[in-house]
C-alpha cells in the first residue's frame, strides 16, 4: 500500500503542476481516389486541477494508513 500511496502522491503533484498536454495528429482531409490531402491537427488533453489534489490527498492517506499498521 505504501508504494501505491507514494505513486499517487507523485502523480498528484505532477497533475497539479502540468494541467494537460498537446500532441499533433495527422488526419485525412480529402480522400478522393488517387488524390489524398492530409493536415496536421493539434489535439489537447486536459484534466481539472482538483484531480491532482484528490490523488495527492489519497496518496497521503494511503501512506498514513500504512504507517499505522
Amino acid at each position: 500500500m505504501k508504494i501505491l500511496g507514494i505513486a499517487f502522491i507523485i502523480l498528484g503533484v505532477v497533475m497539479l503542476i502540468w494541467t494537460g498536454f498537446t500532441y499533433t495528429k495527422k488526419e485525412k482531409v480529402i480522400d478522393a481516389g488517387p488524390i489524398q490531402v492530409s493536415a496536421e491537427k493539434e489535439k489537447s488533453v486536459n484534466w481539472p486541477p482538483y484531480a491532482g489534489g484528490i490523488l495527492l490527498v489519497g496518496g497521503i492517506a494511503l501512506v498514513a494508513l500504512d504507517r499505522r499498521r
